[in-house]
């Protein structure tokens, strides 16, 4: 269980693949979008639910907390849309121990 501010927070994604995609400026050099897919807890109490998600990696760390930006004049978004086809179609490496989040 992670903690933030408040108090403790319950993990509910478990990603089993991954890609990493560079980020482009004006983000910092060490940013990346994580693209990865993977088992989510939802509220309904249905789940797990399989999922794809693409999230924000600063530092080698993924942050839970920031959505995606694309800078207009890059191709950061076709890069990660090529990505999140890779992810779907059952490529990308093993997250397995691998992940850890901010």
């Amino acid at each position: 269980m992670d903690t933030i501010e408040g108090g403790p927070v319950m993990k509910v994604y478990f990603p089993t693949h991954y890609l990493d995609v560079k980020a482009s400026a004006p983000h910092p050099a060490d940013t990346a979008y994580r693209v990865s897919r993977g088992a989510e807890h939802w509220e309904d109490d249905e789940g797990p639910h399989q999922v794809v998600k693409i999230q924000m990696v600063y530092a080698g760390r993924v942050s839970g907390r920031r959505s995606p930006s694309f800078p207009l004049g890059t191709d950061d978004a076709k890069r990660v849309m090529k990505a999140l086809d890779e992810i779907a179609k059952g490529g990308g490496l093993s997250a397995r121990g691998q992940i850890s989040s901010l």
